[in-house]
């Protein structure tokens, strides 16, 4: 069934557990985490990103979740991650996306609070929610990389000012996490986590979850965070398994997807699984 963050982040942050977002641009990437969260009965967080659509357009992703969260028996939200322009967000709006994320957390901060506020006030006539991003989550590598990604963390005071000015729904924090693979082991800093639950009431948003110990998990979750963004996971489980029977002599599509779509799944599963703990 089709549902928005509020639906499934609420009675996850009210039992310490967290829902993930699991990013796709396939087929394969859709079933996989799809079947993860019908065979576990969870909620989950589904959908694509900017940074994606060359890959797969909007009106692709939409033709292909949206159907698959009518169907499901648990919770969907069907979600843009990382907006980075208003008429990529207005355009997830108008197509049934049920949650978007706009991305103004390179823009001097007024830019951020002013975009920002605007667009919650079209998310919600739209039924939709809206997150938001605070601070500076960076890459791990290229133009997004930074030498010291403490510079960006979100400030507990800033976060207080920022939700009470926009309305968000959500709210993604630069605590110590990056964008795609590490090359070195990350380090959270829990106690902000916790300052700024303590402050604000939007749920909490843990990027670049792919990487991260299961007590890199646990604890964040038990600080306050309350949906966690994977992408790099799933996505080199899925490459893997096509690498695999491929080289095993399957050499076709058709061949390929079953390992692959499985390979998915028992990657989602197992975030899941951490996530529900």
């Amino acid at each position: 069934m089709l549902a928005n963050l509020n639906d499934v982040l609420k009675p996850a942050r009210e039992n310490k557990k967290a829902v993930g977002l699991f990013n796709t641009c396939s087929l394969e990437l859709a079933r996989g985490v799809m079947e993860a969260a019908e065979e576990l009965q969870v909620p989950v967080i589904i959908g694509t990103a900017e940074i994606l659509l060359p890959v797969a357009s909007l009106e692709i992703m939409a033709d292909l979740l949206l159907p698959m969260a009518d169907r499901a028996s648990v919770p969907v939200v069907v979600h843009l991650d990382h907006g980075l322009k208003e008429e990529t967000c207005r355009r997830a709006l108008e197509l049934g996306f049920s949650s978007i994320m706009y991305d103004c957390s390179t823009d001097p901060y007024e830019v951020n609070v002013q975009k920002i506020a605007e667009m919650t006030k079209l998310a919600h006539s739209y039924h939709a929610t809206i997150e938001a991003e605070l601070g500076h989550v960076a890459d791990n590598e290229g133009a997004g990389a930074v030498n010291d990604p403490t510079m960006y963390y979100t400030q507990p005071d800033q976060a207080k000012d920022f939700v009470e000015k926009t309305g968000v729904d959500a709210l993604a924090i630069a605590v110590g996490t990056a964008h795609g693979a590490y090359k070195l082991p990350p380090k959270l800093d829990f106690d902000r986590i916790r300052e700024i639950a303590a402050a604000i009431d939007p749920f909490l948003v843990l990027h670049g979850g792919s990487g991260l110990t299961d007590e890199d998990f646990h604890r964040a979750i038990q600080e306050g965070i309350s949906k966690v963004n994977i992408f790099t996971d799933i996505n080199h489980a899925g490459a893997k398994a096509a690498y695999e029977t491929y080289a095993a002599g399957k050499e076709l599509v058709t061949d390929q997807q079953p390992a692959m779509v499985e390979a998915i799944k028992q990657a989602t599963m197992e975030k899941m699984r951490l996530f529900n703990a």
